[in-house]
């Protein structure tokens, strides 16, 4: 009776055991966090100075997050409210009635999953809301690929209406006020990650390990602020497909760790 007893207590030590490893991700390991962070930044968007066009879209902003379409968004992109809004007294029902235009928003697509092109087409969740803003004042809404070193020439030459789509920008533009702000609405920070059930907690585990990165200058620039763990690494590779080609390497096993954006993990750990 003894043995049997102490049997079944061993056995639901075990299951307890399981139970808690499954709690942890560690059984399916479909998931990803992040070890460690590179560059700590901030998505906002951008309009000329004392342009009217920024009063309309703010005030689009906020009525379609009064009625659910944000918080739709953010559960269809992120699985979760990741995006916030600054709130303003601005009231789109105040401001006269939007005259029809053509609403052209730059955007980088090299932002997954805020802005990115996928075949011949620009998606995301930034794209997708800007759209839904655009239908909100009804405008016609034209998106152009920019760099976010250029901002400030788009906006000023009338390239672009808004800089609008995956932008961290510069901190001394926003200082000199050249042009308007409205955010931040996202914190977008620059990490490293590996799967959910891999036992890589710290870059001091990284050593030897094959790390993969999208082929960006942005990503380069980050992984240069950390030249130890260049050392540390034992193989780093650029890759041209991105973010999601980074992801699929990692799920595959060809690779021990990615370079990526913060809200990326949100975006794998819900789809």
């Amino acid at each position: 009776m003894k043995h049997i007893l102490k049997k079944g207590i061993c056995l639901l030590l075990v299951l307890g055991f399981c139970i808690s490893c499954t709690a942890c991700g560690g059984s399916t390991g479909y998931g990803v966090k992040a070890i460690m962070t590179l560059v700590d930044q901030e998505y906002s968007i951008a309009f000329r100075n004392d342009d009217p066009t920024a009063y309309y879209v703010i005030g689009a902003i906020q009525a379609l997050d009064e009625e659910g379409k944000l918080g739709e968004l953010c559960s269809k992109w992120f699985g979760q409210r990741i995006i916030s809004f600054p709130r303003t007294n601005i009231r789109l029902s105040e401001l006269p009635e939007p005259e029809y235009r053509e609403f052209i928003i730059g955007l980088d697509i090299n932002s997954f999953p805020l802005a990115y092109a996928a075949n011949g087409q620009y998606w995301g969740f930034d794209v997708e809301f800007a759209i839904a803003v655009a239908e909100k004042l009804g405008w016609l809404i034209k998106m152009q690929p920019i760099e976010k070193e250029n901002v400030y020439i788009e906006l000023s030459s009338g390239n672009i209406d808004c800089a609008w789509g995956g932008l961290a920008l510069d901190p001394a533009e926003v200082e000199s006020r050249i042009y308007s702000r409205y955010g931040p609405y996202v914190e977008n920070d620059i990490v490293v990650a590996v799967r959910s059930n891999s036992y890589t907690m710290n870059k001091m585990m990284l050593n030897g390990k094959k790390m993969v990165m999208p082929s960006t200058p942005e990503a380069m620039d980050a992984l240069n602020t950390d030249q130890k763990l260049i050392k540390r690494l034992g193989q780093i590779t650029r890759l041209a497909g991105g973010t999601t080609e980074c992801f699929s390497q990692l799920y595959a096993g060809k690779c021990d760790a990615v370079l990526t954006d913060s809200t990326a993990l949100y975006y794998f750990n819900s789809h």
